[in-house]
């Protein structure tokens, strides 16, 4: 016997990705169903070697489901999770809107598989940011063994954490540049992407910080500890798919680079990649479709007492959102639902 499961936003990037992992895991599924806005109604969305038509999320009647994946952005989730919820389907959403919910927990499976009990205040589970997910996995065994003081975190995030729109603003700019008349206006973006970095990921907030940086301070405290100092700097770059972060971290206790790179070579959902010589490192290219969180360029910070500076690579679209979200479905099933 298997599950009921609704993935709602099927037809955008992460709603797509869901379907394809939930198939490729085999996760246990005796009913599914893709759901999405009436604009979308009726597209065709693949499931494993199935064809689904897209029903209308408005009207769809939540009850006798069992588990239902959120990937339509926080409006609308403010609607529609807690229709679902009130059924008794437990809802794990992508959007941003639980995340802070004291009585909703914020799970990463390798981080805090515990915290998927939580969910009965509400029946409904918050999936982390993009490049909250990434960094948590690799601070996680590190901090388990030395406690972590204070991470500072520069992100390098691709455009698809934005859509669709986003990597089509990003294809349309780049052929723009090479074909005179058909250059592109930043639409998505406040300036050009194409060859071109932008740090400011999310509205300013008034300490001068944007709320994407926030999410990542706030996520980090509430998934591993809340006495962890995090400052963040997310810089938006001309990448299709893949997060990368370069985190300084500092210790409490003295942690050899040999001893880290081993933690997190045993570490659950690590793929450490670390020679040092030429090409001996992961780049976001080389991490899509992966399940991976990659991390390379391990090494001791002489300028601390107790710091390491290591890259995190991460197919965004797959641990970063849509990956995560089906983890978390698994362990529910594994801890809670027993089912399949």
């Amino acid at each position: 016997m298997g599950y009921n499961v609704v993935v709602a936003g099927a037809t955008g990037n992460v709603g797509r990705e869901m379907l394809n992992i939930l198939a490729e895991r085999g996760f246990p599924v005796d009913k599914i169903a893709a759901l999405a806005s009436r604009k979308s109604l009726g597209t065709e969305v693949s499931f494993g070697d199935k064809t689904l038509t897209t029903e209308d999320l408005d009207t769809f009647d939540f009850t006798g489901w069992d588990i239902a994946l959120f990937a339509i952005g926080s409006d609308a989730t403010k609607k529609y999770a807690p229709k679902a919820a009130a059924t008794g389907c437990v809802v794990i959403d992508n959007s941003s809107l639980y995340r802070y919910d004291p009585k909703v927990p914020l799970v990463v499976p390798e981080v805090n598989p515990e915290a998927v009990l939580g969910y009965k205040a509400k029946n409904i589970i918050a999936n982390p940011n993009c490049s909250t997910a990434q960094m948590v996995v690799a601070l996680k065994p590190l901090h388990d063994r030395a406690r972590i003081k204070r991470v500072v975190v520069s992100t390098y995030q691709s455009v698809s954490g934005s859509g669709k729109d986003a990597i089509d603003e990003l294809w349309d700019q780049t052929k723009g540049m090479y074909v005179p008349g058909q250059e592109v206006a930043p639409s998505v973006y406040p300036k050009q992407i194409a060859f071109n970095v932008i740090p400011h990921i999310d509205v300013f907030l008034e300490d001068g910080s944007t709320k994407e940086e926030w999410k990542m301070v706030a996520e980090t405290k509430k998934i591993i500890d809340p006495a962890i100092k995090v400052t963040a700097t997310c810089v938006r770059v001309p990448v299709f798919v893949g997060h990368s972060e370069s985190i300084n971290i500092e210790f409490e206790d003295h942690l050899d680079e040999a001893e880290a790179r081993d933690i997190l070579r045993e570490a659950p959902g690590i793929m450490v990649i670390d020679k040092r010589e030429a090409g001996g490192y992961i780049t976001p290219v080389e991490c899509v479709g992966d399940y991976a969180t990659f991390i390379s360029r391990i090494r001791q910070d002489s300028t601390i007492d107790n710091g390491l500076n290591l890259w995190c690579v991460s197919d965004n679209l797959r641990k970063g959102a849509a990956l995560n979200a089906v983890q978390i479905a698994e362990t529910l099933g594994a801890r809670v639902l027993k089912k399949g």
